[in-house]
C-alpha cells in the first residue's frame, strides 16, 4: 500500500483525488489545498484523510510516500522541487516546469535522489493512443506521411497560460510518442490573442519531423465545435482517432495512393485506392486510472515511467521552440 498525499484541489486536483482513491494499492492519507473552502469541501467527501492548507505539514510527513501535485503550473517547479528534496516519489500534471532549466533540474534531483518523477500527460494512456502506436509499429499504415489534430471548444478560458501551452501540448506529448520520442527539426506556431492581452486563445502549429514528416495541431478554447480528433496518413492506411465518439473511437481506412510501375505516363502510375474501414474493438478503461495505476506501478517495481522527467523535457523543448515561434509571428525555429 503506497500511501500518498494529493497537493491542489482546484481544476484538475479532484479527479486525481477520485482516481488515487479508487485504486487497491494506494491510501490517500493527506489532501491539501490553499483554499479552506475547497480543503472543507473535500475533507467532507474524504473524511479519513488529513487535511492542511500547509505544504509543509506533506514534506514533513514520514508517513507519505508520494505527492500528487495538481497546482498552477507557475508553483509546478518549486513544489515538485521540495517534495522531491524531501524524499518524495512525484507525480505533477503537466507542464513540468515553464522553462527547460528549471525542467533539467528537477529530472537531474529525481536521478540524485533516487524517486519517481512523473508528469501526467494523460492522452499517452489512452487505449485508442496504444492502438494507433501499434498500428505505426507494426507498419499497418505503413510509413507514415504526416498526422494532425483538433483540440477545439468553447470552453473554460485561461487568462495565465495560452491555447499553445494548456492545449496544444496534450497533442505534441502523444505525436512525439508517435514519432517514437524523435523531435522535430523544426516548429512553426501562429495564433491570436482575442480574449485577453497576450494570451493567444487560438494557436496553429506546424512540426517539421525527419524524413518528411510533418504534423499539425489547431488548438483553441474560441470555437464553436467541440472536437477532439487525430488523423493519421500512412503510405498503405490513414487512422481516425475521435475521443468524441463514445463507443467508435478509431477508424482505420484502407485508403491511400498506390505506384503502378507498369504504365508509362506519371499519371498513370499512380492510382487511388478506396478500401474498405476498419473500426476495431477497443477495450476501454479510464485513461486516468491507467495512469495513477502506472505510477502506482513504478514506484513499487522501481521503473521508469512511460511519462518521466526525460519524456516531459522532450515536450517542453517543442513547447518552448513554438512560443518562440509564436511570439515571431510563425518564423521557424530550430528544436
Amino acid at each position: 500500500m503506497i500511501k500518498l498525499a494529493v497537493v491542489g484541489l482546484g481544476y484538475w486536483g479532484p479527479n486525481l483525488l477520485r482516481a488515487f482513491n479508487q485504486l487497491p494499492d494506494a491510501q490517500v492519507v493527506t489532501i491539501c489545498d490553499a483554499s479552506e473552502k475547497q480543503l472543507r469541501k473535500f475533507a467532507a467527501i474524504y473524511p479519513a484523510a488529513k487535511n492542511t492548507a500547509n505544504y509543509a505539514d506533506v514534506l514533513n510527513d514520514p508517513e507519505i510516500a508520494a505527492v500528487v501535485i495538481a497546482v498552477p503550473a507557475p508553483l509546478h517547479y518549486q513544489l515538485v522541487k521540495e517534495a522531491l528534496g524531501a524524499g518524495k516519489h512525484v507525480f505533477v500534471e503537466k507542464p513540468l516546469a515553464l522553462n527547460l532549466p528549471e525542467a533539467e533540474e528537477l529530472v537531474t534531483l529525481s536521478a540524485k535522489k533516487q524517486r519517481i518523477l512523473m508528469v501526467g500527460h494523460l492522452l499517452k494512456y489512452h487505449p485508442a493512443v496504444a492502438k494507433i502506436k501499434e498500428y505505426i509499429d507494426n507498419k499497418e499504415i505503413g510509413d507514415v506521411f504526416y498526422m494532425y489534430s483538433t483540440r477545439v471548444n468553447l470552453g473554460r478560458i485561461r487568462v495565465q497560460e495560452n491555447a499553445l501551452w494548456s492545449l496544444a501540448v496534450h497533442d505534441i506529448a502523444v505525436i512525439l510518442h508517435l514519432m517514437n520520442n524523435v523531435l522535430p527539426l523544426e516548429v512553426a506556431a501562429q495564433g491570436g490573442a482575442y480574449l485577453t492581452k497576450e494570451v493567444e486563445d487560438v494557436v496553429f502549429l506546424n512540426m517539421y519531423f525527419p524524413n518528411k514528416v510533418l504534423a499539425s495541431v489547431h488548438a483553441s478554447w474560441l470555437d464553436p465545435h467541440k472536437i477532439r480528433q487525430l488523423t493519421v496518413v500512412g503510405s498503405k492506411k490513414m487512422a481516425v482517432f475521435n475521443d468524441m465518439d463514445g463507443s467508435e473511437k478509431i477508424r482505420l481506412y484502407d485508403k491511400g495512393v498506390d505506384f503502378l510501375p507498369s504504365f508509362q505516363t506519371y499519371s498513370e502510375y499512380l492510382t487511388i485506392r478506396d478500401g474498405d474501414i476498419h473500426i476495431p474493438k477497443i477495450q476501454m478503461k479510464e485513461p486516468l486510472q491507467i495512469e495513477c495505476g502506472h505510477f502506482l506501478q513504478c514506484i513499487a517495481a522501481n521503473k521508469t515511467p512511460l511519462t518521466d522527467g526525460v519524456d516531459a523535457l522532450r515536450v517542453l523543448k517543442v513547447l518552448a521552440a513554438a512560443q518562440e515561434s509564436l511570439k515571431n509571428k510563425g518564423r521557424q525555429v530550430e528544436v
